[in-house]
């Protein structure tokens, strides 16, 4: 996501500077080629770019609408992803207990709910296209760096460990069935939101919907100089630049807006709320020290903004 509030006209309008640069030379065009050449002097009735417009406005507010869907949708799976990792943590804390072991009882705790941590920042690493394991030494033992390296799908492999761990913790008696139980409901939560981020991740959305619609907007842009040069002439040309710039705008923002995944400034801040996980389970930890308020991981930069 952008961090900066107040987004420059440069980036706004860099967007969609090649298509402006044709609509601005295209509607030069027509202006020249309809004062000088008598035979070039086509007009059409405004109703007729009207009535386009009006329709293509229809469809852009729907694909916004689902592009929007797509993006929330993700922003939901990752607020439970926040939620159940603070609880699987609690529950470990508070479930995993043994009078006979305290010191290895609390390595155990310790390095369940780093690897949690671990767990979501290779996800947001995954869905971002970047390594998964990069950056997890940090949360990870060398026994667990061996292990994931064995495995294509990181974040399975992740899953993999903690439901070992709890395998472990059952058989040691550090925990009872029903505490079990719960955590592995946990876990299967967790799953399922990693499936969801998956899901719209590979579901591509629909090319030849965005292709007509894309197809749509060029007939129009190409119609309405044709149905304004009678009435405003010369100044048909910012009349004509302001109408396209508004359509191309939206389209491009639904574009971005349907992949929350792709590292892009539109996308899911997952850095940040893999950072928050960071902060608050390190808290649970009662090792405030240890969380660093710096992102640790790659930034993408764009411009003087960075994507997170």
């Amino acid at each position: 996501m952008l961090l900066r509030n107040n987004i420059p006209i440069t980036y706004i309008f860099g967007k969609i500077k090649k298509e402006l640069l044709y609509v601005v030379l295209y509607s030069i065009g027509v202006v020249i080629l309809y004062q000088n050449f008598h035979f070039t002097r086509i007009s059409i009735p405004i109703a007729v770019p009207a009535l386009l417009g009006t329709i293509i406005s229809l469809l852009l507010a729907f694909r916004s609408n689902q592009a929007y869907d797509r993006w929330w949708e993700a922003r939901i799976l990752w607020g439970a992803i926040v939620n159940d990792s603070r609880s699987l943590s609690r529950q470990i804390l508070s479930f995993v207990d043994s009078p006979y072991a305290t010191e290895e009882v609390s390595a155990f705790k310790n390095k369940f709910v780093k690897r949690q941590i671990a767990w979501c920042y290779a996800l947001s690493q995954s869905l971002r296209g970047f390594n998964s394991s990069k950056g997890l030494e940090r949360y990870l033992d060398s026994k667990e760096l061996a292990f994931i390296k064995t495995r294509n799908n990181v974040t399975v492999a992740l899953l993999e460990l903690h439901a070992m761990d709890l395998k472990r913790a059952l058989q040691e008696g550090w925990i009872n069935k029903y505490q079990q139980i719960e955590l592995d409901k946990t876990l299967n939560a967790l799953c399922n939101h990693m499936g969801g981020c998956e899901r719209i991740k590979k579901t591509i959305f629909p090319v030849t919907y965005s292709t007509y619609i894309h197809m749509s907007i060029i007939l129009f842009i190409m119609m309405l100089p044709f149905g304004l040069i009678e009435y405003f002439g010369l100044m048909e040309v910012p009349v004509v630049i302001s109408i396209s710039v508004f359509f191309l705008l939206v389209e491009k923002m639904a574009v971005h807006l349907q992949d929350p995944f792709e590292n892009k400034p539109t996308d899911t801040p997952t850095t940040t709320i893999c950072r928050t996980i960071e902060k608050d389970l390190y808290q649970m930890l009662d090792d405030d020290n240890l969380f660093e308020d710096k992102a640790h991981v790659d930034m993408a930069p764009v411009g003087s903004y960075y994507i997170l």
